[in-house]
């Protein structure tokens, strides 16, 4: 088929605030030898994103400038080592930039084909959410049916996805949240216990709730003097996994508590990860996941949609942190 020249995007003038956020027309990129170039209908909008726009995180080496970490859409160009065959085929994908976007680009390995009929607009909110969960609670926290997790962010695209997946697998989840309306959003998505952390402290909870025995596993993206006290939820042998700092990127921690109950603290980020560890991942959650979501057992939590031209509301949205699940941008 015959592609444009030019695309409608959304680019950051300057970093700022979500009024930075503009729309323009720029050159449609072209595939190098492993890529695919996807016409977007729809993507995802996450808080690295956010961060992005700030000027908090910068893309990659050799990404695109533009933000937007995850897509779906149809594949319409392959790159000289790609099968040609694949144009056409419909799929999500995790980015390394440049989602916000008529049309993006994403190494092949990473893409993963949708169930016939599957929607666009919740194909693009799971890539980020999916693989960031996967690999931090199952693959480095490495929890198994039986154990009980602690989640805070219970209503956040990575809260509703790790809810998702642990009851998939048969885990506990104990999710904090910070309103008693969102603790129902999150008992109703799924989670088996919901603390509002402004009116109870969530580790009295988790000890209720545990009959003191602790959880086997913290996902966390508070960070600061969450730390500390996440580490107090932890039963012996418990493994904590930061994947974010939005309250401080320091805290104070009793080492000796570490030594003696021998916790495990790890944490990752997905973005910097080379594209042969993307591919990895992507091919354990094609054979251990994904095919739940054929059977419709997994799905995004859908929060709201947003045209392309509306990105700066969609940031908007997010910040303001009223949001349970995904928000996403309509593209096409």
């Amino acid at each position: 088929m015959a592609l444009p020249e030019t695309m409608r995007a959304i680019a950051i003038s300057a970093p700022g605030g979500p009024e930075v956020l503009a729309e323009q027309r720029v050159p449609v990129p072209e595939p190098a030898a492993d890529d695919v170039l996807i016409e977007v209908a729809a993507a995802g909008v996450n808080r690295p994103d956010v961060l992005q726009r700030q000027g908090r995180y910068a893309p990659p080496p050799g990404a695109s400038p533009l933000p937007g970490l995850e897509v779906a859409g149809r594949i319409v160009a392959a790159g000289s080592a790609v099968d040609p065959a694949v144009i056409g085929q419909r799929v999500c994908v995790l980015t390394p930039g440049g989602g916000y976007a008529e049309y993006a680009l994403a190494p092949y390995a990473q893409c993963l084909r949708l169930p016939p009929d599957f929607p666009f607009e919740q194909a693009a909110a799971m890539p980020e959410t999916l693989m960031t969960v996967w690999h931090n609670l199952f693959e480095r926290a490495y929890v198994a049916e039986g154990d009980t997790v602690l989640i805070h962010g219970g209503t956040s695209g990575i809260g509703t996805m790790a809810v998702s997946l642990c009851r998939l697998f048969g885990i506990t989840t104990i999710v904090t949240c910070g309103s008693d309306d969102k603790c129902c959003a999150a008992l109703d998505w799924g989670a088996s216990f919901a603390v509002n952390y402004r009116s109870d402290d969530f580790v009295e909870a988790v000890r209720r709730i545990t009959d003191g025995a602790g959880v086997t596993a913290v996902l966390d993206m508070v960070g600061g003097d969450y730390l500390p006290r996440n580490l107090n939820c932890l039963a012996e042998d418990g493994r904590h996994v930061s994947i974010a700092v939005l309250g401080g990127g320091k805290a104070e921690v009793a080492i000796g508590q570490i030594m003696v109950r021998r916790l495990t603290l790890t944490g990752s980020t997905l973005r910097p990860r080379s594209p042969a560890f993307k591919a990895a991942l992507v091919d354990e959650i094609r054979r251990t996941v994904w095919p739940s979501v054929a059977t419709g057992e997994l799905r995004p939590a859908m929060d709201r949609m947003f045209p392309l031209a509306e990105a700066a509301a969609a940031h908007a949205r997010m910040e303001a942190g009223d949001h349970v699940g995904k928000i996403v941008l309509a593209v096409r």
